[in-house]
């Protein structure tokens, strides 16, 4: 990119720190040059660098594998490592995702809701002795259903899908795409010794696969663009087959 073709920014953040009795959200704007190939993520480091070095936001893999980055971007759930700056319009508008512990500006706790739905929703596998033996030789397994599974263990647990969720902003209690998919995942692997009962008692509920509206909020806004509607379509058909 040439310098003459070169865009100044304004990326407007919602700053707030809850820790600070005397803070209150607020807009503040940082206007700054846009470089060739610029990320979202690029762009932050510069105003904490040259701007304001109190900005609080979070990165590890700056690859769009750890999920960490996710935030909302113009009103829509992403990661900011993957979100080229080109794409956008030089007004650009960056909150934290909704409905998770905030930390701070656009850092987030992803952490504490992920774990808790993974305890809730027990996503490990669950062998006839109660644990996975690891020292012992795992069953042959069909390549197709190895790549299937593969795929819905793509999830990073990076929250966009939660954010863009319409049923979890009416009842806190449902577990989410990211919820749905998981348990899709371990219903889907023959290693996990649990009955279709156990299954339809963990999510056959309205908290479960039987609440999800079908707006198809968390396919349209996962950064991995994982299955997820046809996975919460297969698990609602297990759950009906089960019911009756």
């Amino acid at each position: 990119m040439s310098e003459e073709n070169n865009r100044v920014l304004k990326i407007s953040i919602l700053r707030f720190d809850p820790n600070d009795p005397e803070d209150f959200p607020h807009m503040e704007t940082f206007e700054i040059e846009e470089a060739y190939g610029m990320t979202l993520f690029v762009a932050l480091n510069e105003i904490r660098e040259h701007h304001d070095n109190s900005l609080k936001f979070d990165f590890v893999c700056r690859a769009g594998i750890c999920g960490s980055c996710s935030m909302l971007v113009n009103g829509k759930p992403t990661l900011a490592c993957r979100t080229l700056t080109k794409t956008l319009g030089e007004s650009i508008t960056l909150a934290p995702l909704p409905l998770f512990e905030l930390i701070g500006d656009l850092s987030i706790y992803t952490g504490k809701w992920m774990r808790g739905m993974n305890e809730r929703l027990e996503t490990w596998i669950h062998t006839e002795e109660g644990t996975l033996n690891v020292d012992k030789l795992e069953e042959r397994m069909e390549p197709a259903l190895a790549d299937e599974i593969y795929e819905l263990d793509r999830c990073i647990e990076c929250g966009c899908c939660v954010a863009g969720c319409g049923t979890i902003q009416m009842n806190k209690d449902f577990v989410g795409a990211v919820g749905l998919n998981k348990i899709a995942r371990y219903h889907l692997d023959p290693r996990d010794k649990r009955s279709e009962d156990d299954y339809y008692e963990i999510v056959g509920d309205e908290d479960g696969v039987f609440g999800c509206m079908t707006l198809l909020g968390c396919e349209d806004v996962c950064p991995k663009d994982l299955p997820l509607q046809s996975k919460i379509a297969y698990l609602r058909r297990m759950m009906v087959k089960n019911a009756y």
